[in-house]
């Protein structure tokens, strides 16, 4: 694992780069790690032909896990991406995917700074404010349940939620982080505002996003999203929530290995 500071609060985020190729940022949805693009075979699939920079964002994985939700502002999480790409691809634009949590924080990068970002995949992502998501994206009380019963107590309440345990891959990446920065940075996550839809009409950068087809709260933001993005194509992930959607990755690289190579 490599590290990287953000300049602005010092916080250090870890990373791994592994493959050789264009530069392939990748960033993990909340309570995961870089280690699921491992696990679900997406490094298999794509390492002959890019240069993966596997994120673990703050409060997740090796990364510092501050416990203040203020350290959790969108605009820190995107200096910790820009901060990455400045070592790791200084002279060269990137491909850009990111899920859930990683899926916003990317897809403001791109706004932010779309000289830096070659395409855009976006998956189960929104770009409606948060407040409440996360209470219908898991369970209600779903914050309260990590700072009460830790991670067991989550991880057991999303899967009443569910009506099924969550798969076991998953849940091992819940297993390795702080309850109270996961519930630092859902308690900021909750008051950050949404991206305006005229921002979304103006931007330029070439978007994939995909969704699973039972993911009751993301699919209609993803819908919307892509259906504003320009240059965008959505991929709907049949029979899959927004939990296992990331997990069937022949399905979701059966769209994103054609788009990478057509940008």
């Amino acid at each position: 694992m490599q590290d990287a500071r953000n300049p602005v609060d010092g916080t250090r985020i870890a990373y791994q780069v592994v493959g050789t190729g264009i530069p392939l940022l990748m960033v993990h949805g909340s309570a995961l790690s870089h280690s699921i693009w491992r696990g679900f075979g997406y490094v298999k699939a794509l390492q002959d032909r890019y240069r993966m920079i596997l994120v673990d964002m703050r409060g997740h994985g090796r990364s510092e896990k501050p416990h203040t939700p203020d350290s959790y502002a969108m605009d820190l999480v995107v200096g910790d991406l820009l901060e990455i790409l400045d070592t790791e691809s200084p002279f060269e634009p990137a491909h850009v995917l990111g899920y859930s949590f990683g899926g916003r924080a990317t897809l403001s990068l791109a706004i932010e700074h779309p000289e830096r970002v070659r395409s855009l995949t976006v998956g189960g992502g929104s770009s409606r404010p948060m407040t409440g998501a996360f209470d219908a994206l898991f369970f209600p009380g779903c914050v309260d349940a990590l700072e009460q019963g830790g991670i067991e107590g989550f991880l057991d309440g999303w899967g009443a939620r569910r009506g099924r345990p969550v798969d076991p891959q998953t849940a091992a990446a819940f297993r390795r982080n702080d309850p109270l920065a996961l519930a630092a940075y859902m308690r900021r996550s909750d008051v950050e505002p949404g991206i305006d839809d005229t921002v979304l009409r103006e931007m330029i950068t070439p978007t994939l996003m995909f969704v699973g087809s039972k993911d009751r709260e993301r699919r209609p933001d993803t819908e919307h999203a892509a259906s504003l993005i320009p240059d965008c194509s959505l991929t709907v992930i049949d029979g899959t929530d927004h939990a296992s959607a990331v997990v069937a990755s022949d399905a979701v690289l059966a769209s994103l290995i054609p788009f990478l190579l057509r940008h």
